[in-house]
């Protein structure tokens, strides 16, 4: 099979096509005949080494896919051959076959496109286990989403709008953030050159959001927590302004807030049933159209390097997919 592979940690430039075996499914694990693809933030640091989850090199960038199942490893009853299934697997994707674990796979219907079915896992995983187990978010609460305009930010938009809250989508582009009123944001907030916490307050007539999802940390956290609402959860995502904020913890006090680590990775690990009964769900929505990811473009195994160089300098609204 092709193979794109990460041989060192240089960045996108580095990567490599390769020729390798075919998968061979060990107890426990799927083999899966890739379609499609999906690429997120994350690629771009774990390509350089800079991501919390570091693969022994060689390895190939790509957290979840979509294909059909081709073998099973000794133990696993769910899945038979030729079955449809998305599956998140951290890294690994960018190749023609893939392995993942069954406990992290799941059935697709037919009624929904390869693109969107790997668009899910990440970004819409993340936003349900953040807005639902963490945020705790409920009908006519106001969530603001800190990079509303990436892949991550986006997700977090319409499942907020899903569960019914008063949206409040914040990025730095006029035109990305076009694409979250179509998904459901009721107020659009430019982040350049505004007094966040100010601007935060102003939209709820001094009140403030009741949950914070913050995508980029950097610079917008400490204003945005300083606007929360009382008793208000502020969300942890990542970092993709590049600078891990330091709160001071006398905010948390006055404002009897919470602050929210939301590890996505970890819960799957945690409570592999959730996460099924999670993505099961959000499949659902995506066939009635409560959630419709937004694909960016489309690219072929050989330009893999190119996708994620896309991701890099920020000019993708939504997702980015890699075709075998």
């Amino acid at each position: 099979m092709k193979a794109v592979l990460c041989k060192s940690l240089e960045g996108p430039d580095a990567l490599e096509m390769a020729d390798l075996p075919d998968a061979i499914p060990g107890p426990g694990e799927v083999a899966i005949q890739v379609t499609t693809v999906a690429l997120n933030f994350f690629d771009t640091l774990i390509t350089r080494g800079k991501y919390q989850t570091k693969p022994t090199l060689p390895f190939s960038p790509g957290g979840e896919v979509v294909g059909r199942v081709i073998a099973t490893g000794a133990g696993v009853e769910d899945f038979a051959q030729g079955q449809r299934v998305l599956a998140y697997i951290g890294y690994g994707g960018c190749r023609e076959q893939a392995i993942a674990p069954a406990a992290r796979a799941v059935v697709v219907s037919d009624g929904i496109a390869d693109e969107a079915a790997a668009s899910i896992p990440i970004a819409y995983g993340t936003a349900l286990h953040g807005l639902e187990d963490r945020g705790r978010v409920r009908a006519g609460d106001a969530v603001l989403v800190l990079g509303a305009t990436g892949g991550a930010g986006l997700a977090a938009v319409e499942v907020a709008a899903a569960l019914g809250a008063e949206v409040i989508a914040a990025g730095t582009s006029d035109e990305k953030l076009k694409l979250c009123a179509d998904r459901g944001a009721a107020h659009l907030m430019n982040l350049t050159d505004v007094d966040v916490k100010e601007a935060v307050r102003a939209i709820r007539g001094g009140k403030g959001p009741d949950v914070i999802y913050d995508c980029i940390g950097g610079p917008y956290a400490e204003p945005a927590l300083r606007g929360i609402a009382w008793g208000g959860r502020y969300l942890v995502i990542g970092f993709a302004a590049g600078e891990i904020p330091k709160i001071p913890l006398n905010l948390v006090l006055l404002k009897g807030c919470d602050i929210c680590g939301v590890f996505f990775g970890r819960h799957v690990d945690t409570d592999p049933a959730a996460f099924r009964v999670q993505m099961a769900k959000l499949l659902d929505w995506c066939a009635e159209g409560k959630i419709r990811p937004h694909i960016d473009s489309v690219f072929s195994l050989d330009e893999t390097k190119d996708a994620i160089k896309a991701l890099d300098a920020r000019t993708i609204k939504g997702k980015v997919v890699v075709r075998p």
